[in-house]
C-alpha cells in the first residue's frame, strides 16, 4: 500500500524532532560530538515513547557519510537506507522471534565481518528482554568486547527482566512518558500539516487515552481522521473511542457536590444507553476527583493534572466552596467502592449503588471540631440533673479512675439488705454515723483484698485492676469488672474464682460466695433516677456528634458511662 500511517509518516528523523526526551537526545548528541559513544546502549521506557526511533537516529548519526555527527544529513545513501529500513549494515532484530541461543550464535559469528560500506555495523534489538537466558549468556563476551566496527543498541519496555550481567555491560537511558500537553501540541501540528480540522477537546481526549504514548496517540488520531471522512465533531470521537468526556465527569462531580442523586442516576443511564464502558467510567471518575483534590491543595495544578487550562478553571470554580476534607472523604469512598465495581458481574447496578452511597455521604467534621463538640456534649450531660455521682468532678475523663477512686457508695444503692432485716434497709450498727461509714468500709476491705492478691497472686492482679465491690448481701459479695472481656473471663475461671473467694473470706472473717459480673454504668444514688439515666444514654447515642465520630473512625459504641 502507498498510504503511510501518521506514526510512520511523521516519525522523527533527528534528535531535535523527538518529543519530550531531551534528557536522552541531548546526552547522545554531546557523546557523538566528543567521540564518547558507548558500543552497547540500552533504551528503556513505556511503549511509544521513542526508544526504537532514537536508536535509528543514533545509527544514522554514527554512519552518516559526513559523520559521525549529532545531526544526520538524511540525504546520503546510509541515512536514506536506515530511514527506509533497508540498510545493509544496520540490522533491526525482533527479540521476541529471534530469542534462541542458535540465532545469537549466528549473530556472534557475523560480527567479525566488516560493514559493507558504512563506518559501523549496528545491531538494533527490539524487546531485548524476550531473549532466553542461554541467548543472553551466549551474547555476554561479544557484548563486553565487540570488534571496533560493531555497536549494539537495545530497546525494552521491561528492563527488570534483563540479566544484571547484560545491564552492567550497557549504557542505559530511561525514557519517560510524554506529557499530555506535549502530545496535544504535537497532534495539533500534525493536523495542520494534514489540513484537518480537529477539536482541541478531542485532542485532549485522545492524549488521555494514549496514556503518555505518542505512537498510541498518532494511531488514534489516524483512526479518527479516517472514520470521519470530513469535518470531525467531538461526539464522533466519543462514540468511536467509547470514552467519557470531561463534561460528563464535571456533571457527575457537580451532582455529587450538590448531593443530587436523581441527576447522578440520569447521567449513568445516559452513559449506559450510549454504550459507554461503565467500569472505565468509574475509573475516570476516580481520576477526576483526584484532579479536583490536587487542584484544591496546590497553587500550580497545571503541572500535576492532565487537564487543559479551561478545564482547570472550571474545576476551581466547582470546588471553590468545598473543603479539602470533603474532597478527601469523597475520594476515599470512591476508592472503597472500586473493587466491587471492577469485579462485579452487573456493573450498572454496582455503579448505581455506589452513586447513591456517594450522594448520601455526609461531609465529615474536622477532628478538632469533633473533639471540641464531644467535650461540650459531655459537660452538657453532666450539668443535667439526675446523672452526676456524688464526689465526681465534671472535668474527669470517664473510665480512667482506679478502683474505688472518685466514687461514693452511699446507702442502700450499694449494700443490699441481708436475711432477717427489714426490706430496703442495709444491715448496719445502731448509730447513724457507723451506718454511713459502712459502705466506705466495703471499699476499704476490697482495696485490702486487691493489695493482698497483688502480693500473693500477681498473675491474677492485672485482671482485677478495674474491679470494684458493689454490694455485700448475706454471704454473697458482688464484684463488677469494668475491664475487657478477657479480664472478666480470666477472673471467672474456676481456679481464679477459688483464689478470690478464699482471700475475700479471710478478709471478712467468714465464708463468702463471690459473684463476678461485667461492669455497667455507674450506679444511681437512688432508684428513681433510672429512667432519667436511660433517657440520657439514648440521647447521647443519638447525638449527631457521636454518630459523626463513629462514622469517621469506623468504630462502634461499646458502652455509655454517665458522670
Amino acid at each position: 500500500m502507498s498510504y503511510l500511517v501518521l506514526a510512520r509518516k511523521y516519525r522523527p528523523q533527528t534528535f531535535e524532532e523527538v518529543v519530550e526526551q531531551d534528557h536522552v537526545t541531548r546526552t547522545l548528541a554531546n557523546a557523538i560530538s566528543s567521540g564518547r559513544v558507548a558500543h552497547a546502549i540500552l533504551f528503556s521506557g513505556p511503549r511509544g515513547t521513542g526508544k526504537t526511533t532514537i536508536a535509528r537516529i543514533l545509527a544514522k548519526a554514527m554512519n552518516c557519510r559526513e559523520g559521525p555527527r549529532p545531526v544526520p544529513c538524511n540525504a546520503c545513501q546510509s541515512c536514506r537506507e536506515i530511514t527506509a529500513g533497508s540498510a545493509a549494515d544496520v540490522f533491526e532484530i525482533d527479540g521476541a522471534s529471534n530469542n534462541s541461543v542458535d540465532q545469537v550464535r549466528e549473530l556472534r559469528d557475523n560480527v567479525k565481518f566488516m560493514p559493507a560500506h558504512s563506518l559501523y555495523k549496528i545491531y538494533i534489538i527490539d524487546e531485548v528482554h524476550m531473549l532466553s537466558t542461554a541467548a543472553f549468556n551466549a551474547l555476554l563476551k561479544t557484548l563486553e568486547e565487540p570488534p571496533a566496527h560493531v555497536m549494539f543498541f537495545f530497546a525494552t519496555t521491561e528492563p527488570h527482566k534483563i540479566p544484571i550481567t547484560i545491564l552492567s555491560r550497557c549504557q542505559r537511558y530511561d525514557l519517560r512518558r510524554i506529557d499530555l500537553k506535549a502530545v496535544v501540541t504535537h497532534l495539533a501540528g500534525l493536523c495542520r500539516a494534514e489540513s484537518v480540522e480537529f477539536p482541541e477537546e478531542s485532542l485532549w481526549l485522545i492524549a488521555r487515552q494514549a496514556g503518555g504514548s505518542m505512537r498510541d496517540a498518532l494511531s488514534l488520531l489516524d483512526q479518527m481522521i479516517s472514520s470521519a471522512g470530513g469535518p470531525i465533531h467531538h461526539e464522533q470521537v466519543l462514540d468511536l473511542l467509547g470514552a467519557v468526556d470531561s463534561r460528563t465527569l464535571f456533571r457527575i462531580s457537580g451532582a455529587v457536590l450538590e448531593r443530587d442523586m436523581a441527576q447522578l442516576l440520569e447521567i449513568l443511564d445516559d452513559a449506559y444507553a450510549r454504550g459507554r464502558d461503565l467500569k472505565r467510567l468509574y475509573a475516570d471518575l476516580i481520576g477526576h476527583f483526584r484532579d479536583l483534590l490536587v487542584i484544591k491543595v496546590t497553587k500550580t495544578p497545571a503541572q500535576l493534572v492532565n487537564l487543559s487550562e479551561p478545564e482547570i478553571r472550571s474545576a476551581q470554580e466547582q470546588i471553590q466552596s468545598i473543603s479539602t476534607s470533603e474532597l478527601t472523604q469523597w475520594l476515599d469512598q470512591l476508592m472503597k467502592e472500586e473493587p466491587g465495581i471492577r469485579f462485579s458481574a452487573q456493573p450498572r447496578l454496582a455503579l448505581e449503588m455506589a452513586f447513591i452511597r456517594l450522594g448520601l455521604l455526609r461531609p465529615a467534621l474536622p477532628i478538632e471540631t469533633l473533639i471540641g463538640g464531644l467535650d461540650a456534649l459531655r459537660k452538657d450531660l453532666f450539668r443535667n440533673p439526675g446523672g452526676a455521682v456524688s464526689g465526681t468532678e465534671p472535668d474527669r475523663c470517664e473510665g480512667l479512675p482506679a478502683s474505688g477512686e472518685g466514687r461514693s457508695v452511699s446507702g442502700p444503692s450499694m449494700v443490699e439488705p441481708v436475711q432477717g432485716d427489714a426490706p430496703g434497709r442495709a444491715k448496719a450498727p445502731d448509730n447513724d454515723r457507723q451506718g454511713a461509714e459502712a459502705p466506705l468500709s466495703l471499699d476499704s476491705a476490697w482495696q485490702a483484698i486487691l493489695n493482698r492478691i497483688s502480693r500473693e497472686f500477681p498473675f491474677l492482679s492485672p485482671n482485677l485492676a478495674e474491679s470494684v465491690a458493689v454490694g455485700l448481701s448475706g454471704d454473697v459479695l458482688q464484684v463488677e469488672i469494668s475491664g475487657t472481656q478477657f479480664q472478666l473471663s480470666q477472673v471467672q475461671r474456676e481456679k481464679n474464682r477459688e483464689i478470690l473467694t478464699r482471700v475475700c473470706s479471710a478478709q471478712f472473717g467468714r465464708p463468702l460466695k463471690v459473684q463476678v459480673r461485667a461492669g455497667i454504668a455507674a450506679v444511681s444514688e437512688n432508684p428513681d433516677t433510672g429512667d432519667e439515666n436511660k433517657k440520657r444514654r439514648t440521647e447521647a447515642l443519638a447525638h449527631p456528634l457521636v454518630s459523626e465520630a463513629v462514622e469517621i473512625f469506623e468504630g462502634k459504641v461499646i458502652d455509655v458511662k454517665l458522670l
